[in-house]
């Protein structure tokens, strides 16, 4: 699929300004061609409405033709749910309301289009002519007054993006887009200085490949401006000294005329430039040095505002490592003290994995629930190694000391300060020897008394445990776990969560069996295996269908181990 062609249909997006019909349905129709050449049907419909409004714009007469095709763009539109190929279609389709006298209909259309610009993005940076046809609506002005995008639109989108935009690379293209749309220049690049390396860098170099561009800051024009705090105005690159001409010989572009200007904060120091490249017609004005003054004032919060926003985030990474780390720190150190249970809570966090994906869970919840499974037998660093490492058969005392692993787990977690989703990850990490019935340990909860992520925890947990293997004892076999989590369901577990787990694939299962070993699970076995859940398996165990039987022996291959 391919992009929009922003330049060509801005092209005829300006010529629709000075009138010039015929040129501008030439150039959307050439754009028709190309998008229907590539199948690109939400383009197709930006080209087919525009089309259609500048037929009825060249002749009111087109009016039934234009609908027609406004119809059938409406319908693309609606068809690849494309935001742009939706604003042009109401931006169209309201002109032509608006034409005809339906001003009311005109003004929902043209308000429309407005949100859908506003809330998703203008990429074709046509909210300055939807807001003037607003104006020109509401304040019963004359259908033929000439429709100029209105400058101070990018003053008020440019405004709006400190509090609704905080990723600097975006914003910078928002900028360097509205800043061209109001000067109604070629392109613009938008340059920050970075004074810890003392460069200027840019994302955005509209009209070329976007890409990082990074320079000495007293290099080229930008560093000129952002060295001296002086703008500059040339109205002749060519026969001005400080511009160099090989970036033209590079791209293949002409720059005739330059208006470059440095970005200030509130602080009046220096922070960027704007460089801003071949004014439309003529020259650029000191109305223009002046409206690029304003713009660097909005722009200047916005950008500083983002910077910061990226400082947090970078930091928020790093604290979230360090916790991360800090989690399998506390987990590895009970695989060190448990060596006949190392690996347990690594395999639980797995199929809690799987679980909360098929219960389709947020990543949030997600994030707390494989936390509360690497740490939920943390409490076990409180239980005396005679008991821990205990090789046999626990007795009555013993059994009721390594319970106490749970209360243990809650109090160690408990004492550190975190956040209220720590406290969440507490929680479910402490629960997961509860009950369903209310007959678990160590606070009796039932039903959902018990947190989600704990009833999640507790099927992990048994099943696990009774499919891993010990040296005192060998894997129970799949049909006897499954009959366990069968026969438990509404008493020792959430039945809706155990329901779901015996749908998951069992080519996921057998990943986790196969983290305790160096088997690989060959991709023709878990193409097949994908196909099939463990109530299948539980089913083909018994039957004498030998594709089902061959089934269920693969999968107790890779159960035991010995699939190689």
């Amino acid at each position: 699929m391919i992009k929009c062609d922003n330049e060509l249909i801005k092209n005829g997006l300006h010529l629709l300004e000075d009138k010039d019909y015929t040129n501008a349905l030439e150039i959307f129709d050439n754009a028709r061609k190309i998008y229907s050449e590539n199948n690109s049907d939400e383009y197709v419909s930006v080209a087919l409405s525009l089309i259609g409004m500048t037929k009825y714009l060249a002749d009111k007469n087109n009016c039934s033709e234009a609908l027609k095709i406004l119809n059938d763009a409406r319908y693309m539109a609606e068809y690849s749910k494309n935001n742009t190929a939706r604003i042009i279609n109401e931006y169209a389709q309201g002109t032509v309301d608006f034409g005809e006298g339906n001003n009311d209909v005109a003004l929902i259309r043209f308000e429309n289009a407005k949100n859908l610009a506003i809330n998703n993005g203008d990429e074709l940076s046509v909210t300055g002519y939807i807001l003037t046809r607003i104006k020109q609506v509401k304040n019963g002005m004359d259908f033929e007054t000439p429709i100029k995008s209105d400058p101070l639109v990018s003053l008020v989108k440019i405004g709006r993006s400190i509090t609704a935009v905080t990723d600097i690379n975006v914003l910078l293209k928002v900028i360097a887009e509205e800043t061209k749309t109001a000067i109604q220049a070629d392109r613009c690049t938008v340059f920050l200085l970075d004074k810890d390396n003392n460069e200027l860098w840019s994302k955005v170099a509209l009209g070329m490949e976007s890409q990082e561009i990074r320079f000495p800051a007293d290099k080229g024009l930008a560093g000129y401006v952002v060295k001296t705090g002086e703008p500059l105005n040339i109205v002749d690159a060519y026969a001005d000294s400080r511009f160099n001409p090989d970036i033209d010989k590079k791209t293949g572009y002409h720059t005739k005329t330059i208006l470059c200007m440095p970005i200030k904060n509130n602080n009046q120091e220096i922070i960027g430039a704007f460089q801003v490249l071949n004014k439309k017609d003529g020259v650029f004005t000191k109305s223009d040095e002046d409206l690029l003054v304003a713009i660097g004032g909005n722009a200047s919060i916005a950008l500083e505002n983002a910077q910061l926003f990226e400082q947090q985030k970078e930091l928020y990474k790093e604290q979230k490592a360090l916790f991360e780390s800090f989690i399998d720190t506390l987990a590895t150190s009970i695989d060190a003290r448990d060596k006949i249970t190392a690996g347990h809570s690594s395999r639980v966090k797995l199929y809690a994995m799987l679980i909360v994906e098929k219960l389709g869970c947020d990543e949030k919840f997600k994030e707390l629930v494989e936390k509360a499974a690497i740490l939920h037998d943390i409490g076990k660093i409180g239980i005396r190694d005679s008991v821990l490492q205990k090789e046999g058969k626990l007795t009555d005392e013993e059994y009721k000391h390594i319970q106490e692993h749970v209360k243990i787990t809650h109090d160690i977690l408990n004492k550190i300060h975190m956040s209220e989703d720590f406290k969440i990850i507490t929680e479910m990490a402490c629960s997961h020897h509860e009950k369903y019935d209310g007959t678990g340990y160590y606070r009796h909860l039932k039903g959902e008394e018990i947190t989600l992520g704990g009833r999640i925890l507790a099927v992990a947990d048994v099943f696990d445990a009774i499919t891993s293997k010990r040296h005192y004892r060998d894997k129970m076999p799949i049909q006897n776990v499954i009959d366990i989590l069968i026969s438990g369901k509404d008493k020792h577990f959430d039945g809706k969560i155990v329901d779901e787990f015996l749908q998951i694939s069992v080519d996921k299962i057998v990943r986790v069996f196969l983290t305790e070993n160096h088997i690989l699970l060959k991709q023709e076995d878990a193409k097949l295996l994908s196909r099939y859940n463990l109530n299948d398996i539980r089913e083909f165990i018994t039957e004498e269908n030998s594709e089902n039987k061959y089934i269920a022996e693969l999968f107790n291959g890779y159960y035991a181990g010995k699939n190689e």
